[in-house]
């Protein structure tokens, strides 16, 4: 890519900005809903384990988060399926689809009868709701990320697009926050009982109001070139082909800049929490006040993120969090479980989390700058799906099985090592404020502003 010529460009104009807002909020409603099902299956893990598990059995946590990681074994299929979807029918309809499949399966978890009850079909209907959510969270990932970089205006894509995250993380806040809800109003045993079945429920009669909301935002894709998918003129939108012989190299560099983040956000956003939770078994509401005012505070600094990102460009921002997480992996997770004090534990969280935002804030724009419109969805779904269901997926589960073993220290060096790889990426394959095929889709986000 080839450095932006130094061109003056009008600013977007109020209304321009207006619809931007619009239809990021109606996007980003959406993501909301789905990453709220995704993260309430980790929340409420170890209240419905007993009903899907028997608790005595020494595997049975393993067993849950395992589930966790097998789901991201069908992101790939559905980053293939929606990704393929949206350069061809069109990224509204492919996120008016994903939230639906979503919200379904949300609702079978919340109605399936226990093992006590079924036996052994409890499980498998888990597991496969959980399969198909997969499914559709492949597909949300690439779509939205797409959506909302092209939705954006040039000057501000960096702000308008981090809410892609803000929603993803805020997905993981309304979870906790259905936990402490549910905390106060019932007993731990029935939150073991019952309880856990309301959250789940919560985010199937979401998606009624989601899918509304999707069906009325403006589609980004042009008219014409759905025009010609529909006439059959167009023939490499989505294709798997044209991705893998014409844009292998951006595939490849996405899925490296996404192995060490997603790995780290994992960490961060799930594993710590699990840390709280356990340090704090016995005080539960501290812990879920830790986790929650830690997840609010990551998703308040998203914007923050996406508007350094249009001042001093991507860049910069990817590496300073490689660099951070490189050398702070290792204070995280070996203090956190020895930290009993609730404000130290919270400054260890949100350390982590300003380090982190460094990635989360603008890898989905990045993601998007590399692939031009017609296989951008599919690029950025499949690429960031292929890394998150091998590294970031599997990272709870790994944690839980090395720690059963008493080998933590494993575990950081593997984090470690993953963002590392990352970071080399970002320094070495990277340019800054480049002409991405955004800006030549959208307008130059990195030029002079006429007065």
């Amino acid at each position: 890519m080839s450095s932006a010529p130094p061109t003056s460009a009008p600013i977007s104009s109020a209304a321009q900005t207006r619809r931007a807002v619009w239809n990021t909020i109606r996007g980003s409603s959406g993501n909301l809903v789905e990453w709220y099902d995704v993260y309430i299956y980790t929340v409420f893990a170890s209240y419905f384990e007993g009903q899907f598990f028997d608790e005595s059995e020494k595997n049975s946590t393993i067993y849950v988060y395992a589930i966790f990681a097998v789901t991201f074994l069908m992101r790939p299929v559905g980053s293939w399926f929606f990704g393929r979807y949206a350069d061809r029918r069109g990224r509204r309809a492919a996120l008016t689809f994903s939230v639906s499949v979503m919200a379904a399966c949300s609702m079978v978890i919340a109605l399936v009868p226990s093992q006590a009850t079924i036996g052994v079909a409890a499980p498998v209907i888990l597991i496969l709701a959980r399969l198909v959510q997969g499914f559709a969270t492949g597909g949300e990932y690439g779509t939205s990320a797409t959506y909302m970089s092209e939705a954006a205006t040039r000057e501000r894509r960096g702000f308008f697009s981090s809410f892609q995250y803000v929603t993803l993380v805020g997905g993981h806040v309304l979870a906790q926050f259905t936990l402490l809800v549910l905390d106060v109003f019932l007993t731990d045993e029935q939150l073991r009982e019952f309880g856990w079945r309301i959250g789940f429920a919560i985010g199937g009669v979401a998606a009624v109001v989601v899918y509304w909301l999707r069906r009325s935002m403006d589609e980004s894709l042009s008219e014409e070139q759905l025009a010609a998918v529909k006439s059959g003129q167009d023939t490499s939108s989505g294709s798997m082909r044209e991705l893998l012989t014409r844009y292998w190299r951006p595939l490849l560099l996405c899925f490296l800049i996404t192995l060490g983040g997603t790995v780290a956000f994992y960490t961060y956003s799930v594993n710590a929490p699990a840390m709280v939770k356990a340090t704090y078994k016995d005080a539960a509401m501290t812990a879920t006040w830790i986790n929650l005012i830690g997840l609010i505070f990551l998703m308040l600094l998203q914007p923050i993120g996406g508007m350094i990102s249009d001042k001093v460009g991507r860049k910069p921002l990817l590496v300073f969090f490689g660099i951070g997480g490189v050398l702070y992996t290792y204070v995280l997770i070996t203090y956190l479980p020895q930290t009993h004090t609730p404000l130290m534990s919270f400054v260890l969280v949100a350390v982590g989390y300003v380090i982190l935002t460094g990635y989360t804030s603008i890898n989905a724009l990045v993601k998007s700058e590399l692939f031009p419109a017609h296989v951008r969805a599919l690029g950025v779904g499949v690429g960031y799906a292929m890394a998150n269901s091998m590294f970031g997926g599997t990272a709870p589960l790994i944690y839980q099985a090395l720690k059963a073993r008493d080998q933590v220290p494993l575990f950081i060096g593997y984090v470690t090592v993953c963002i590392a790889l990352s970071l080399v990426v970002y320094l070495f394959f990277l340019k800054n404020k480049a002409v991405t095929h955004l800006d030549r889709e959208k307008g130059e986000a990195f030029v002079p502003r006429a007065k």
